[in-house]
């Protein structure tokens, strides 16, 4: 472990890596398939062909006119709707084959995607979605095949053909139609803002298509439906969810014109560009550094004993610098010790000796240290009570007591004061966050007066109030998901099986497909944990940008699922290997396979894998948790302890290894929240991080973060601190979304004609019971009349 360590840290490249909502379009097709699909292209071609073939009189489908193949997709429209499950089946990869994009008459892969593209629009104009989405919900309702797929001992590729078929279609409608291209025509256009908003609708069945999808997810994570094709359903989910809210910078955007509708300041950069500009720093020292750099310095100590200042080691209350490095201090990690990541000497055991030893020699070529840019990268930003409580020391200090949350007054306060609190109140920052708190605070305690809120009805609001009444249970199903897709798993005999649609029918007999299965089931798993983490990484962002509560109700449900520790566990393993797997077979992948004659596979060809420096995905994947983490963790004191309970800084250090600059920031930022808590003898140790988390992270400018003096005032109460938080949560619920809500203010109606003549809802089945309600409740009570005529 010690020696991929030290490898990996004086090999690793700068990883040229851009980040995006989603990897190249070829990328993301070709993973909608496994391996093991790949004999169903010819499939899909040949029940096309042998419907198409009797009306086209010879021609093939590139040449005909377009309303010719209109009135050909509409034949196949009105065959879907046969009652023969297998007819059914048959016109479905016709279409499929269609949406692939006539593959067999294509003679390269670019013309392969010009006519899955034209195909798609042509499709979605022809109303194919809606009858895909209604064969959809036959098949997830079908009580037969979930419980026989229930009772199966081993579930196959063939438990979910239907379901995989009809998701697949329409995987590439959205995807097809959410990717826009400069040489869109007018009317593709107007097509892709239409089929927008259609999805983030309540037109299906009374809630959006990602509702329908979350159901899926729940359904077969509770083992009500182990032939559910996941991973289909996950990946259809996020770019759902993707198309219709909108991704990364489209919420830059959104979120720039809700700072301005709120009257607040213009964001003081753009992040999204300002991690773009951002270079790797070189990762922490390797094994063999540290080893070097140990016997460098037992070297120059025992030589020079007697010149140590006695009053400087107790001035620190430090350990002995001359004894055994070996020994370590009761303070330090356990773990990050056997890590092999340690950072420089610090500065302070360099000044107990009057002449220093000279520095080892260099390990890696000079070339690749990086040259930071002059200045900071971002702005740095201060919190209204963040100056509230400066000014509050401040005072207790210098007059004796306190003036509340009063930040102008500044009488009897020395003059350095008066120039901190101008230097804080020029970069205080005023997040959307913090006005739509004070807000809500101001319509609790004022709901007659400020009557009712005008909530916008934004894809983002209905798509919260779709997934309210069972958002536990949506969190919960897809980090069941993550913590069976996650590579650092056992597998266990309780936990969900998520590879139904990736085993072929009948299992391997070969070395080589044996190899060739491994590949793809792990292939398959890096699929699974980059729909997910993007996906959650959404729903978060966007429900911050709409409400925080929606949010904070998110969070609170990761958190209590064991969403933190689930990540650490992840990350706790050669993450350098997990970001440079190369599950990949590029001669299987989609569109190469179907244009491309099959060279023979080989061994050594599998083994040998793609030639890319790095797999996206998994980089993509280990990115979108570092984020989750870090939106989980920010500002929750509660949280952070969490952090530096599970012992997550020698974990996360190992993941500095990844010289990607956006990667190293967010594990700098989760290092920077836990380092007051990690004790002076880590912050010592680990003065390579400590450096690198003051060049590349936001500062806040009275934040104590290196030092940590003022631990003992924060206790950690976490079932204080998220009750407190649940309390707000439910209130905010509450008011704006419980039907019942005000019933202590709704005025009586004393007129006997209007009570008599409100139309009251009666369930369905009440006139069944009807006679006998009339029995229980009105004859058979004794009702004493003359008790009406006297006075009370």
């Amino acid at each position: 472990m010690q020696a991929e360590d030290m490898e990996s840290s004086m090999e690793s490249p700068n990883l040229e890596f851009e980040y995006g909502d989603t990897d190249a379009l070829t990328a993301e097709l070709s993973e909608l398939y496994s391996y093991t699909e790949e004999p169903e292209f010819a499939l899909n071609r040949d029940y096309f062909e042998e419907d198409f073939r009797s009306h086209a009189r010879g021609r093939r489908w590139i040449e005909l006119t377009v309303e010719e193949q209109r009135s050909h997709v509409m034949r196949l429209l009105d065959a879907l709707e046969v009652t023969d499950r297998d007819k059914r089946l048959k016109v479905a990869r016709a279409i499929l084959y269609l949406a692939q994009g006539v593959f067999d008459e294509c003679d390269t892969e670019v013309d392969v995607l010009h006519w899955s593209r034209h195909n798609v629009f042509l499709l979605y104009d022809m109303g194919i979605f809606t009858a895909l989405l209604e064969l959809l919900s036959m098949e997830i309702d079908n009580n037969q095949a979930c419980s026989s797929a229930v009772r199966k001992p081993a579930i196959s590729l063939a438990d979910s053909t239907e379901l995989r078929v009809l998701l697949s279609i329409m995987y590439l409608i959205v995807e097809t139609i959410r990717v826009q291209t400069e040489d869109d025509r007018p009317e593709w256009r107007a097509a892709r803002e239409a089929f927008k908003n259609e999805l983030g609708s309540p037109l299906y069945n009374g809630e959006p298509l990602a509702l329908l999808l979350f159901t899926m997810v729940t359904k077969f994570c509770s083992m009500n439906a182990p032939h559910f094709p996941m991973k289909k359903v996950l990946l259809l989910l996020w770019k759902t969810i993707l198309f219709t809210l909108g991704g990364f910078e489209e919420l830059q955007e959104m979120k720039v014109r809700g700072r301005e509708c709120l009257n607040l300041a213009p964001l003081p950069e753009d992040s999204i560009k300002v991690v773009r500009a951002m270079r790797a720093a070189s990762p922490p020292a390797s094994a063999m550094e540290l080893i070097e750099q140990q016997q460098q310095q037992k070297r120059g100590r025992r030589s020079r004993r007697p010149l140590v200042k006695q009053d400087s080691l107790d001035t620190y209350n430090e350990r002995d610098p001359f004894k055994n490095d070996d020994a370590r201090d009761e303070e330090e990690d356990p773990e990050d010790t056997d890590s092999g990541i340690e950072g420089e000497v610090d500065p302070l055991d360099r000044d107990v000796i009057i002449q220093p030893p000279p520095p080892p020699p260099p390990l890696r070529p000079p070339t690749e240290r990086v040259n930071f840019p002059k200045g900071l990268p971002w702005a740095p930003k201060v919190r209204e009570k963040d100056i509230e409580h400066f000014l509050e020391t401040s005072r207790n200090k210098f007059i004796g007591f306190t003036l509340g949350n009063d930040t102008d007054t500044l009488v009897g306060l020395p003059r350095p004061i008066h120039e901190s609190v101008k230097t804080l109140k020029q970069h205080k920052y005023v997040s959307i966050a913090e006005v739509q708190i004070k807000k809500e605070d101001e319509l609790q305690q004022c709901p007659m007066s400020l009557g009712d809120e005008e909530v916008a009805e934004t894809p983002t609001e209905m798509l919260y109030l779709g997934m309210l009444p069972n958002l536990s249970q949506y969190v919960i199903a897809l980090l069941k998901l993550l913590l069976a897709a996650a590579p650092t798993s056992k597998a266990k005999t309780d936990s969900i099986n998520i590879l139904a649609d990736v085993l072929p029918e009948e299992m391997p007999i070969t070395v080589l497909q044996s190899m060739k299965l491994g590949i793809d089931v792990n292939r398959h798993k890096e699929i699974l944990v980059k729909a997910i983490s993007a996906l959650l990484l959404l729903l978060l962002k966007h429900f911050k940008l709409n409400h925080i509560y929606q949010f904070e109700i998110v969070s609170q449900h990761l958190v209590f699922a064991n969403c933190i520790p689930l990540i650490l566990k992840f990350f706790n393993q050669n993450i350098m290997s997990y970001i440079s797997a190369k599950n990949s077979i590029c001669v299987l992948d989609f569109p190469h396979c179907v244009v491309h004659e099959m060279p023979e596979l080989t061994a050594e060809s599998l083994e040998a894998g793609d030639s890319n420096q790095f797999c996206w995905r998994n980089l993509f994947s280990c990115i979108n948790l570092l984020r989750i983490l870090n939106k989980l963790t920010k500002w929750k004191h509660s949280r952070t302890m969490m952090l530096v309970v599970f012992k997550s800084a020698p974990i996360l250090k190992r993941a500095l290894k990844v010289k990607q600059a956006m990667m190293q920031l967010y594990v700098l930022k989760l290092l920077k929240i836990q380092t007051k808590y990690l004790g002076r003898q880590w912050r010592k140790s680990n003065m390579k991080t400590m450096s690198a988390i003051y060049q590349k992270v936001r500062h806040r400018l009275n934040d104590d973060w290196a030092y940590g003096n003022d631990i003992d005032a924060r206790p950690w109460d976490f079932q204080a601190e998220e009750c407190a938080l649940r309390e707000s949560i439910e209130k905010f619920n509450s008011r704006r979304y419980d039907k019942n809500k005000n019933g202590d203010f709704v005025p009586v109606d004393n007129c006997l004609q209007s009570v008599l003549g409100q139309r009251v809802e009666l369930p369905e089945d009440f006139h069944y019971s009807y006679e006998m309600w009339l029995e229980r409740e009105v004859f058979s009570q004794p009702i004493q009349w003359e008790g009406l005529l006297q006075n009370p």
